[in-house]
């Protein structure tokens, strides 16, 4: 087989084969050739449903034509000019126009670059040093964030290569603990800058928010002079225009963004109040910088995946979100399987758990090994989900009832053989 022969070459070249540790599962991953509204094919001539969608970025599905034609056109005027574009101008508007808690944007190349950026901001703009993340939470794979999960309020580094001085002042909390966060505050509060997470957990499958956990963070961060920051990486544009944000009516201080606002294109950015963006050089004396920051490219990109989602998009989408989700509790219903479907919007994941999921200790009791089976089930049936019991499934503009139909009778096949 093509994607066989290939892995096995790629070993010589690519540790591990790949360029990011979770494109790697057993036996080997198959090898894309070409993607196409909602499906993929590799190069040994197989069609799968796709539900990946390259981990979250092509909401409008793959190679949608409009973004196609815009990033040719752009393509043949150059790729890179180190001196600002209209273009970037006209993404922040937008941005600042669909998001609630933004006045300006720095544009950057990742999601990772753009939590770092966040958090250094969050440490200049208040003097503090310490952040708190939340166990299970991912924020990208640099050093401030880089810590082990569940190892309590002191993290250590969960990399080698990454100082113990570096996430000296990074502390952790369970998610959706209200009085756990509360004693942090109160033994650390002085010095913290910042509080940064993901308003869905959706790097530890999708876990979302107890009902008023939100509300109760942003109050004991604004009465301790700590920045709230929402890493919206995923979230951003996924589940309303101005993101969770928006759907769960909470504001934080700054957000970070990625994949969507890229158009599935390498882009980041981060966003807050002009107070605090003000602080972000060459206005302020926080440094951040990049060759690539607004790069023509992933902004026209960008630009023109954000002017097609509208109210009526999500309406749409979305319904197309419980719908599957419907089937797959129905599915789960009859067949007495006792398993955790979970979702919001277009977003959806099965815990291999009997009990709700509610934060990375519940996450972390899923039976990974029926998760395994109902993945290669799902694969060999041609269906692509992420290869992880711990990522989170996406819906795209381009998948339609007939693609969810199917899916709903190849996932009942899969889950009876996982339960089996």
């Amino acid at each position: 087989m093509k994607s066989e022969k290939l892995f096995n070459e790629s070993q010589n070249f690519l540790p591990g084969g790949v360029s990011s540790p979770v494109r790697a599962f057993q036996p080997y991953p198959f090898f894309a050739k070409k993607g196409e509204g909602s499906r993929l094919w590799d190069v040994d001539g197989n069609e799968y449903l796709d539900y990946c969608l390259g981990y979250g970025p092509l909401i409008l599905g793959h190679s949608p034509e409009k973004i196609i034609n815009a990033v040719y056109s752009q393509m043949q005027k150059g790729t890179t000019y180190g001196v600002p574009t209209k273009k970037e101008i006209d993404l922040a508007r937008m941005v600042v126009d669909k998001v609630p808690c933004a006045d300006m944007v720095r544009f950057v190349n990742s999601g990772t670059e753009a939590t770092m950026s966040a958090i250094r901001l969050a440490r200049g703009f208040t003097g503090k040093n310490k952040i708190v993340k939340f166990e299970g939470s991912y924020h990208g794979a640099h050093d401030y964030v880089l810590v082990k999960s569940g190892s309590g309020a002191a993290c250590l580094p969960d990399s080698p290569g990454v100082p113990e001085d570096t996430t000296k002042n990074t502390l952790s909390a369970p998610f959706n603990n209200e009085e756990y966060v509360s004693e942090l505050i109160a033994s650390n509060g002085s010095d913290i800058a910042a509080i940064i997470m993901e308003p869905v957990m959706a790097n530890i499958g999708c876990i979302e928010p107890r009902k008023g956990y939100l509300k109760f963070l942003r109050e004991i961060t604004a009465e301790n002079d700590i920045l709230l920051i929402f890493d919206e990486v995923i979230t951003g544009f996924r589940l309303s225009e101005g993101g969770a944000q928006e759907y769960y009516g909470i504001n934080p201080d700054l957000v970070t963004m990625g994949k969507i606002i890229g158009g599935g294109f390498p882009m980041g950015a981060f966003a807050g109040s002009r107070e605090i963006m003000e602080f972000i050089s060459p206005c302020g004396s926080v440094y951040q910088a990049g060759t690539f920051n607004g790069n023509p490219i992933s902004i026209t990109a960008g630009l023109n995946t954000l002017k097609e989602l509208d109210g009526t998009f999500y309406r749409d989408l979305n319904s197309k979100g419980k719908y599957l989700r419907d089937g797959i509790q129905g599915i789960l219903e009859d067949n007495d399987l006792d398993f955790s479907l979970v979702g919001l919007g277009s977003m959806f994941q099965i815990y291999f758990n009997s009990k709700r999921v509610y934060d990375y200790q519940d996450a972390k009791n899923s039976d990974i090994e029926k998760f395994r089976v109902y993945f290669n089930n799902l694969l060999s049936n041609g269906v692509f989900i992420p290869p992880s019991q711990f990522e989170c499934c996406f819906l795209s503009q381009a998948h339609q009832k007939e693609d969810l139909d199917e899916t709903l009778e190849k996932i009942e096949s899969a889950l009876k053989t996982a339960a089996d």
